[in-house]
């Protein structure tokens, strides 16, 4: 079964990210297509482009009508281990929240900025028109509705966190999307050791209905 917002990261820095990384931008053009990075086959999409965005660095906007259940793109990259992706991660400054790496499976981590293309700088949002669908550890971006041309792509990283992780740490990854409904933060609502506790326990009471 494909895995649905399954972009993971935390934000203690001895794990894998999969935030967005700022690429320095075209001083020449105000829009800026990201064309194929060493070698990817599937670089863009003649339905979006990749200009500056209004939330974060540079984002994802349509150019065409997308309809609900399109797959756009798919999310490319160097396919790595995930302790190699720590390694990676690990050499990044303490104030840098941003990255391109991307959990695909309990094996494999996707570091766009390995010959990625334009699906790394599609930016969080808390009312998402977009959602990232895993299968067979390969990793899309689909439309949950349907997406008029000059709309900014996004999807709910839902980025893992821990109770015990350091508020400065976690403040890194405050959103910036604009919804109505935005939380504040990149961040899954719950940590993942509360919501650990809570699976034990429903799993528990299942035995003994």
């Amino acid at each position: 079964m494909p895995a649905t917002n399954t972009r993971r990261a935390s934000a203690r820095r001895d794990r894998t990210s999969a935030t967005r990384a700022t690429e320095k931008t075209n001083k020449k053009a105000n829009v800026r297509r990201v064309a194929a990075v060493r070698g990817s086959r599937y670089a863009t999409s003649p339905l979006i482009e990749t200009r500056r965005s209004r939330i974060h660095g540079l984002g994802v906007y349509a150019i065409a009508p997308i309809k609900k259940g399109t797959r756009i793109i798919e999310y490319l990259g160097e396919r790595i281990s995930h302790a190699e992706a720590d390694r990676r991660y690990a050499r990044k400054a303490n104030d840098d929240g941003h990255t391109f790496l991307f959990i695909a499976s309990s094996r494999t981590v996707i570091d766009a900025s390995v010959n990625g293309n334009d699906a790394r700088f599609i930016n969080h949002s808390c009312d998402p028109n977009c959602e990232a669908v895993i299968e067979r550890g390969r990793v899309y971006i689909e439309a949950i509705r349907d997406i008029e041309p000059g709309e900014e792509l996004g999807y709910d990283y839902q980025l893992t966190w821990e109770s015990t992780d350091d508020p400065e740490d976690l403040a890194l990854y405050a959103c910036r999307c604009g919804a109505k409904n935005c939380r504040g933060t990149m961040l899954d609502k719950e940590p993942v050791d509360k919501q650990k506790v809570k699976q034990k326990a429903k799993r528990k009471s299942k035995r003994k209905t």
